[in-house]
C-alpha cells in the first residue's frame, strides 16, 4: 500500500456534527477501499486565495492514510460530489530513500544495493546530507 495525503477544504458554515460526519465518511471511504488512516489533523479556518461558492474561507483538514492505488478515484468520486467539501487535493506521499544497510543478512533484497558514496575529493555541504529528523514527509503542523 502506498500513503497518501489528503488535503480537505469543508465550507466554513457547517456545524460541527455536520463536519465530523464528512470527515467519518470519508474514512469510511478509505477503509472501504482498503486502506487505513494515519493521521488526521485539523488545520482551522483559513482565508481563501480567491472566492470559492461565494466563500471566503473554509475550514481545512489534513488526512494522511495509506491505501491502494484502486481506492483513491473512488475517494475522489465520492468527495467531487459531497456538498460540504469546497476543494480537495490527494498526493501520493513519497518515502525518503533509506541508506543501505550493513551486508550481514538482515533486511530485505532491496538493502542489500550497492551505494556510491562520494570520495574524499569530492566537497559535502549540508544541503547534501539527508537529515534524520526531515524522515517524516508530513508538515510538522499534523504532529
Amino acid at each position: 500500500m502506498r500513503r497518501y495525503e489528503l488535503m480537505l477544504v469543508l465550507r466554513p458554515d457547517l456545524a460541527d456534527d455536520k463536519v465530523q460526519a464528512s470527515l467519518e465518511r470519508t474514512a469510511r471511504a478509505i477503509a472501504a477501499g482498503g486502506g487505513q488512516i494515519v493521521k488526521q489533523a485539523p488545520w482551522g479556518r483559513r482565508r481563501l486565495a480567491y472566492p470559492i461558492d461565494h466563500h471566503r474561507e473554509g475550514s481545512y483538514y489534513v488526512v494522511l492514510f495509506e491505501a491502494p492505488a484502486t481506492a483513491i478515484a473512488e475517494l475522489e468520486r465520492g468527495l467531487l460530489i459531497s456538498e460540504e467539501v469546497l476543494r480537495h487535493l490527494v498526493t501520493r506521499v513519497e518515502r525518503p530513500v533509506r541508506a543501505a544497510r550493513g551486508h550481514d543478512g538482515e533486511g530485505d533484497a532491496d538493502a542489500d544495493v550497492d551505494v556510491e558514496l562520494p570520495s574524499d575529493e569530492d566537497e559535502l555541504d549540508d544541503d547534501t546530507l539527508i537529515d534524520e529528523s526531515e524522515t517524516e514527509a508530513a508538515p510538522a503542523a499534523i504532529d
